[in-house]
This record gives C-alpha cells, structure tokens and sequence, in this order.
C-alpha cells in the first residue's frame, strides 16, 4: 500500500514538472481545449464570405520605354568628339549642351552657308533692281520670274543647311560644334565619349521621358486564353517588393514574337516617382473572372498536411475546430471552397500551425 501511494507521487510530481516547463498555449480544458492569453493576443482571424471566383495568371515581362517619348539622336557627319557634358542617367533640358565636337564635314558645311548667305544678299539686290526695271517697263517679265527664282532656290538651300545645322550649333570661338539636346528627358542610352571617333549613322545618345512607361508582358500560348486586351493587372518588381503598381493591358497583338514565341502584351502605365526604371524584370498578375461565386479562403489560412487541406476555424477562445476542406480552384490569394466551410465562419489566418499541431494529437 506505502509503495502505491510513494508510486502515485513521484508520477503527479513528474506530470506538474513537464506541465511548468511547456509554454501554455494551448489549455486542456474538460469542456474542450482553450486558447491561452499569450496565443490569444497573437491570433488573426478573418471573417469567410462569398467572392466572385477568380484566378489569377503570373506573367513575367520586362520594364520599357514608352516609344512616343524617346528621341534618339543620330550623327549624319563624322568627326571627333571633344567634350562630354552628361553621365547616363542624367535629366537634360531641351537645347541643354551635350557635347562638343570637331569635324570636318561641319566646317564645309558653315562655309557653303556663308557662301550661300553672300550669293543670296547679291541676288536679293538683283531681284530689288529687276523689279523697279519691270516696273518701269524697262525689264521684261521674265527677268523679273528668274531672278525671283534664282532667289526662292538660294533661299530653299540656305534654309536646309540651317536645319541640317540646327543639330549642330558653331561654337567659332573654341573652333568646335555643339551637340544640344533635342528634347528633355533622361539619358538612357550613352555611347559617345571624349577622344572617340564619330562615325555617319552612329547613335550617340537616347533621350525619354519616364514620367510613362511601358511594361511587355510575355503571354505564352497556355496563357492566351486567359489574357484579354483591356484587363486589369496588377505589376510587381524585386526592387520594390512592397510596392504593387497598378495598370491596364492597352495592346495585344496576335502575331507571336519570332524570336521568344510569346506574345507581347503592352501595358502603358504612369511611372510616379520614377520608380520604374527600363530595363527592370517584373511579375504581372492577370485576374481572370469564371461568373460563378464561392465562399473564399485567405491562402495563408490554409493547412496542408498529409496531402489534405484544412483550416482552423474559430468560434470562440475555448470552441476551436480543424476543418478538412476541398476547393474548387485557387490561385495566390484565395481558395474558392467547395466543401467544408460557410460564408460567415471566422478562421485563424496567423499562428494557426500551432493550434493545428495541438488538436490533431
């Protein structure tokens, strides 16, 4: 009898010990297991209700220029460049010098404009005298028509090489030409530099706005299906993890790209804060509508254990029940449920693994 009850002792001693030293999480209670205060502060829990079903398509693409904005300038002479003025990257006003150069080709083509403005100062003379001589019937009409042609062609021509100019500015003092900017925007492309050849045809540098851009969605042809032009999308980088940016598919050609077999569907977007930057990867979510409804499932509230779905359903701190669940589609936001819960029911969406470990044992 002394034995039994020394027995019986060192049990309840060995049971109060292992009790004390496990964290009181969840408490077993007759009426049911409850929820401890220190798990009770760090539930979330979510109301369920019914939702249009939905499935969202993963699409990646790459950040690019808006091409209405970019103005790429292009050298029609050669030469060499002297002097840069701007970095890649750099915001550039209109008319701002870029950068200065020699050559050769300009330096005729100042020439013949000096000469074209003397020969037309000369004829614009003739031209006055042919007129008072036509006036005064000494000078026959066509006098008078080839001289004012021999001064609209002189005209036409100074007036090219002024344009061709225009791109080009002297500068007589330093014995070099300007490079000026033909636009405002940003520097996004730079391939001149002090010391390098300029070659006829080379693009020196690329001028865009960035205030809008675009974003290339690759539609692959298990995708076309579900990707319609005017859908709503919503567009996420790695270099802005947080940050989602809203948009809407404006363009979808129905040729694939030769080169990567996709289709390249185009999203015009405002760049706020310019934080979308050409040339940056991203993931573009396209939501797509089936027309039925469905009680919704949070994802992060969803338990997969032993190839079964469950989740934890919360009715009260001391009335918590593991529901096994079937869906009808999902996608990386909601489980559209088919079986095993209502709309109305509240479920644990956070710290729920550890109430499910609890009450599966």
């Amino acid at each position: 009898m002394t034995h039994t009850i020394k027995h019986f002792s060192w049990t309840m001693l060995l049971f109060i010990a292992a009790c004390g030293q496990r964290e009181q999480l969840v408490e077993n209670k007759p009426e049911g297991f409850c929820l401890s205060e220190n798990l009770r502060h760090q539930l979330v829990v979510d109301t369920l209700h019914e939702r249009d079903i939905t499935q969202h398509v993963t699409l990646t693409g790459e950040v690019s220029y808006n091409p209405d904005h970019v103005v790429q300038f292009v050298s029609w002479v050669e030469g060499v460049t002297v002097q840069t003025h701007f970095s890649l990257g750099d915001y550039v006003k209109q008319g701002q010098v870029l950068a200065t150069i020699k050559s050769p080709a300009l330096n005729t083509l100042l020439t013949e404009k000096r000469s074209l403005q003397s020969r037309r100062q000369l004829s614009e003379r003739e031209f006055a005298a042919a007129q008072s001589l036509y006036q005064d019937n000494i000078a026959s009409e066509r006098d008078l028509v080839e001289a004012r042609s021999t001064l609209e062609m002189l005209d036409a021509e100074l007036a090219n090489i002024e344009d061709n100019l225009a791109l080009f500015r002297p500068n007589p003092a330093q014995g070099v030409f300007e490079i000026r900017s033909p636009s405002s925007g940003y520097i996004v492309e730079k391939n001149i530099n002090p010391g390098m050849p300029i070659n006829d045809g080379d693009n020196l540098f690329t001028v865009s706005g960035l205030g809008e851009v675009w974003v290339m969605a690759n539609v692959y042809a298990s995708d076309i299906q579900f990707v319609q032009q005017g859908m709503e999308v919503a567009i996420r980088t790695l270099a802005y993890p947080g940050d989602v940016f809203y948009g809407r598919i404006s363009a979808l050609p129905q040729v694939f790209d030769s080169e990567e077999r996709v289709l390249k569907a185009r999203i015009v977007i405002p760049n706020d804060g310019l934080k979308l930057k050409p040339g940056m990867s991203a993931d573009i979510s396209v939501e797509r509508r089936s027309g039925g409804t469905a009680v919704a499932l949070p994802a992060r509230a969803v338990i997969f254990d032993d190839n079964q779905y469950f989740a934890v359903v919360y009715r009260g701190d001391c009335d918590v029940q593991l529901r096994r669940i079937s869906f009808q589609t999902r996608d990386d936001q909601w489980y559209f449920v088919q079986e095993g819960l209502e709309a109305g029911e509240r479920v644990v969406s956070q710290n729920h693994l550890l109430i499910y470990e609890r009450i599966k044992r």
